[in-house]
């Protein structure tokens, strides 16, 4: 018979990322319900865990009853295994989260900041400050999520441009990971609330789906089989640029060296947070942000219907003209203004999209609890990138 001496070790290491891996989506389990849902025989199960534990990757956190004789221990990956931190980045604000493997936020931190500060020293800064909170160093870091308003080049992980920092630019992917002497990863804001969308809100378990963020900017998130879709050079989305029938065309796309290109037309001019407080004062609501005039809008039964109704339209030009060529199952409107009008606006973009396509869509409000969706989906895509390196390892 052949000797196949490699055999028994990659069993051992199947077995080992079956059992991690369920821990880390379940947490604590016993030996037994481990070997019942990874199919390993409760002998394979025990040392499976043994090898895990003499890794230092899980412990006993305590027992369950069961049957007859003693109670079961219960198993858990120690959550010191590995760290991970979410960042997102504002035109004012910069806010961060760290949160061990199993997902349990253990530090926060927000810091004011300017467009025009230097992105390493911003990232740094609320990093330090959030890692304080945690009672770790910045070096025990394993992942790191960035998420910025503008477009990545997915093929370089670096920052083409973005409108509401311009200190952002080509270099900072490579600065950064070189400042935290790890690896870093920059995504697009509106990405990263899908991302977040598709684990705890609306869209959880919907493979296809387009999350259109309507706040100071428009922007649009689309998932085709479970993963995003960034296009080439990471614009897909960038539906702030659709051309409007009787709406100014953006000027100035093709600019030098240094300079960003103009965005004043499109569909943005028409569903940006400025565009729905301005029309919202034409029609007699004068609350101080979008989202508050939308609010208020909502409230004020049939006097806020023809806002609404406006508002519902505008939007449903941009959705219209996505659900026509990609065809998704779902529309998740979030954002200031989408967060805002619930069902209310939901069902009339609904209503004003299958007046305009032959596709019917469903449209829904974002329902992710977590008050920053962005940040959310920053820290779950860390938490995916670190745990696939723990289970590779």
């Amino acid at each position: 018979m052949e000797r196949r001496p490699g055999v028994p070790r990659l069993l051992r290491e199947i077995n080992d990322r079956a059992a991690l891996e369920l821990l880390l989506a379940t947490g604590p389990m016993t030996r037994g319900q481990i070997g019942d849902l990874t199919g390993l025989s409760k002998v394979t199960a025990s040392q499976t865990l043994a090898r895990l534990e003499e890794r230092g990757l899980v412990q006993v956190v305590g027992t369950q009853a069961g049957g007859r004789g003693p109670n079961a221990a219960l198993y858990s990956v120690i959550p010191s295994s590995a760290y991970v931190a979410g960042v997102e980045v504002g035109p004012d604000l910069v806010s961060a989260v760290v949160a061990d493997i199993n997902g349990h936020t253990i530090g926060t931190a927000s810091l004011a900041s300017d467009s025009h500060d230097d992105p390493v020293a911003v990232v740094h800064g609320a990093l330090v400050k959030a890692c304080r909170g945690a009672r770790i160093s910045v070096s025990k870091l394993r992942g790191v999520v960035i998420g910025t308003p503008g477009v990545v080049d997915p093929r370089s992980g670096d920052i083409r441009f973005s409108f509401d920092l311009p200190g952002w630019h080509e270099g900072v992917h490579e600065a950064l990971a070189g400042h935290l002497r790890r690896e870093v990863t920059i995504e697009n804001d509106v990405n990263l609330a899908a991302v977040a969308e598709r684990a705890d809100g609306a869209a959880k378990d919907v493979d296809d789906f387009v999350l259109l963020w309507a706040s100071r900017g428009l922007g649009l998130a689309i998932m085709l089989g479970g993963r995003l879709h960034r296009g080439l050079t990471g614009s897909a989305g960038e539906i702030g640029y659709l051309p409007v029938p009787g709406v100014p065309l953006p000027e100035d796309i093709r600019t030098p060296p240094g300079r960003l290109p103009s965005l004043a037309g499109g569909l943005q001019s028409l569903v940006s947070a400025e565009a729905v407080t301005e029309l919202a004062r034409g029609h007699g609501f004068t609350a101080g942000s979008a989202g508050e005039c939308v609010e208020v809008a909502v409230a004020a039964g049939a006097k806020g219907e023809p806002l609404l109704d406006e508002i519902a339209h505008r939007l449903a030009l941009g959705v219209a003209a996505v659900c026509v060529i990609l065809d998704p199952r779902l529309v998740v409107l979030a954002g200031e203004v989408g967060h805002a009008g619930g069902a209310a606006l939901t069902t009339r973009v609904e209503e004003a999209v299958a007046r305009i396509c032959p596709v019917r869509p469903e449209v829904v409000t974002t329902t992710v609890q977590d008050r920053n969706p962005v940040l959310r989906g920053a820290v779950l895509a860390a938490l995916a990138q670190a745990r696939e390196e723990l289970l590779a390892s």
